[in-house]
């Protein structure tokens, strides 16, 4: 499967800047994978196409305010820093990327804060945009992590054009949102409101609940055609065995599996065995799904629609059948749907 395979035309304003106001009234399209038919609907809809004991596995990640605005020792230098992940919370060690990246050095410090109540060293250069910082803060754990909650904002795609406004604290989060680490929201998710999840619930379907923590890779480019040779991030997971025997026994009676978001997807077959169940699990994946992929769990994907060349895109194809859901996203887009993370979704089913 080459890279070329999944350039598409998608047109600036079939991109969307702003979420649809309610979060289960956006559109939905229906894909059939073994016909290929194609129904248009409402996200609420779900409700017609799960039963009694059908599980859906949901993302419980939560987003954090991941960038940071400052300035460089000396120069003044407006940066701008990208939290990625802590890598030791005693000596407050951070990976992030900073912009613009050729203006820092091992040594320098940057100040955070109107009152510079924040102060990073840089003390590595990992790769040619990436850094780690060692924060200087003499204040405990807590107090730490508060302040990064009060200067960060909402990590917004770059596809996003408008500013960061106050709302999208909320908005960019599912609302079954615990376990911070994310810089980037299981978009799929965020659709599920909680009268929907209620109605699901007298309806007599589960939930199960993983964990990964979606980094900034799911953006990066791919920069070769042969997709076997494309290497992603590694993103930290978890599958507990509550959760996990949650999902085992749904697959034992032949339930139908509803894995919410790719980043379930990717989770999901990292932590499964041989003989198709899941088995808990607690580390880093980089798994990389593409066509041609025999999933070995779910029979049913909720989704967004992803843009061109995305590594999500390429997912959503094994997942569906590339013509299928090729043909899907024409379709999505002479009718109007929206892409992107705060964009409409999609259901592919048997």
């Amino acid at each position: 499967m080459k890279l070329s395979k999944f350039k598409f035309n998608l047109p600036d304003e079939s991109i969307a800047q702003y979420p649809s106001e309610h979060r289960d009234e956006c559109k939905l399209l229906v894909l059939h994978k073994k016909t290929g038919e194609i129904e248009h609907k409402i996200f609420k809809d779900i409700l017609e196409y799960f039963d009694e004991e059908d599980v859906f596995i949901l993302n419980d990640t939560k987003v954090f305010p991941a960038i940071l605005e400052g300035n460089k020792e000396k120069t003044n230098a407006n940066i701008e820093v990208t939290l990625l992940r802590e890598l030791n919370s005693e000596l407050r060690f951070w990976d992030v990327l900073v912009e613009p990246a050729r203006k820092i050095r091992i040594g320098n410090k940057l100040y955070f804060g109107e009152d510079d109540s924040l102060v990073a060293e840089v003390i590595d250069n990992t790769t040619s945009r990436g850094r780690t910082l060692r924060y200087l803060f003499d204040g405990t754990q807590e107090e730490f992590k508060d302040l990064l909650m009060k200067l960060g904002r909402t990590p917004l795609p770059e596809y996003i054009t408008r500013p960061v406004e106050p709302e999208d604290a909320e908005r960019y989060q599912t609302i079954y949102a615990e376990k911070e680490g994310a810089v980037m929201a299981p978009a799929a998710g965020m659709h599920f409101s909680r009268e929907l999840m209620k109605r699901l619930e007298i309806k007599g379907c589960e939930f199960a609940k993983i964990t990964l923590h979606a980094g900034l890779g799911n953006f990066r480019d791919i920069d070769v055609e042969d997709l076997t040779k494309h290497k992603t991030d590694s993103e930290q997971i978890e599958v507990n065995e509550e959760n996990a025997n949650i999902i085992n026994a749904a697959t034992r009676k032949h339930r139908n599996i509803c894995a919410v978001g790719t980043t379930v997807l990717k989770a999901i077959e990292t932590s499964v065995s041989t003989d198709g169940m899941i088995k808990p699990f607690e580390g880093w994946t980089n798994k990389f799904i593409f066509p041609p992929y025999n999933f070995s769990v779910a029979n049913r994907c909720i989704t967004n629609f992803h843009l061109p060349y995305s590594t999500m895109l390429m997912m959503v194809t094994a997942f569906g059948g590339y013509d299928h859901v090729m043909k899907a996203y024409d379709v999505a887009i002479k009718e109007g749907y929206k892409f992107g993370a705060y964009g409409d979704a999609m259901m592919i089913m048997e």
